[in-house]
Parts: C-alpha cells; structure tokens; sequence
C-alpha cells in the first residue's frame, strides 16, 4: 500500500509541474488577450469615417488603418489559439495521470479491497484520496479550459460586432480570475497528499 501511496505522490509532483506551466500559460494569455481587446476596441473607432475628420480627403486611409488593425488582430487570435492548444494539452495530461492511477490501482497484483483503499499509514493520503485528487484536478482545469475557450471565442466575435469597453472589461476579468480553479482547495489537496513532507 505504502509503495502504491508513494507512485501517486509522483504522480503529484508531476502535476505540479503542469499547474506550473499553467501558471505562465495563464500569464501569456491574458497578455494576448489584453492586446486583443485594444485592438478591438480601436476597431469600433475605426469604423466611423466621422473620426478621421480632414484625413477623409487622404485617399483610403481608413480602408489601410482598418485592415493594419484586423492584420494585428488576426496574428494575436492566432497566438491565443495556439496557447489554447497548450491549455488543452495539459487538461488532458491530467485526464492521462487520473485514468493511468486507477489502474495502477485496479491492475496491481494484490488488487485492494474498499477498505484498503480506504486505509490511512501514518499521515500518508489513502489510495481514495490520492484517485479523488486527481479527479478533482482534471475536473477543475477541463473547466477552466472550457470556460478560456468560451471567452476567446467571445473576444473573436465582438470585433465583428459593436460593443462597449465594459463588455471587454468583464471578460478579461473573467479570464483574470480563473474562476473554477478553487486555488485554497488545490493547495489543501497538495498538503493532503505530501502530509508526510510537512
């Protein structure tokens, strides 16, 4: 039971070292997004021949800040959905480690009954816990994952449509504060399953 205890553990570590990339995943993306929302908001602004004033008589200058700024716009979704690409490969390198530790579970030799499962060594996590943590983990960055998808879909869909500043605001708040990753639990979880460190 110890040895198995000890295979999750590194399996944790492991984890960590995703929510790490996470973490400047997580920054990048709300730089891209920052960028994305100005530039739609200069489009809004750019799209009204009233505010060129004399530049009107500038043969199609208009037509070329327009385009300049869709161009700009067009390369930063680029950049955000590929970031995206690599928000998904983590949610599904923790969708890897939670299915491979139960059958490490299932498939051991002396495969544990409920109790055992159950069964707490010292202040060493029980096999429960250990599966339930990872779990919990895949759950709440799919959801997260879902949820930046969501919002940049959203983004790539206001600059085609007139919007307001605050409709922006509140989606890079929304990005900002990664809502369905419940950061207290994540780290009680970790202090749950390296108890034995503390």
């Amino acid at each position: 039971m110890e040895m198995m205890v000890k295979k999750f553990q590194s399996k944790f570590n492991k984890v960590r070292e995703e929510m790490n990339q996470w973490d400047e995943l997580q920054s990048r993306l709300i730089s891209q997004f920052r960028n994305a929302s100005h530039i739609v908001d200069r489009l809004q602004v750019l799209q009204k021949s009233s505010n060129y004033g004399i530049l009107n008589c500038v043969g199609a200058v208009s037509d070329v800040l327009l385009q300049k700024q869709i161009d700009s716009l067009n390369t930063i979704s680029f950049s955000m959905r590929k970031t995206l690409e690599e928000f998904h490969c983590i949610v599904l390198s923790l969708e890897k480690m939670h299915r491979d530790g139960r059958q490490l579970v299932k498939g051991s030799s002396s495969r544990p009954t409920m109790k055992q499962l159950q069964q707490r060594v010292d202040v060493k996590p029980t096999l429960i816990d250990c599966l339930d943590g990872l779990s919990f983990l895949h759950e709440i960055y799919y959801s997260e994952y879902l949820l930046k998808t969501s919002i940049v879909s959203a983004l790539s869909s206001m600059a085609l449509i007139p919007s307001n500043a605050s409709d922006l605001g509140a989606l890079q708040q929304l990005l900002v504060d990664q809502p369905n990753i419940l950061t207290e639990e994540v780290q009680s979880l970790f202090d749950t399953i390296f108890a034995e460190d503390l």
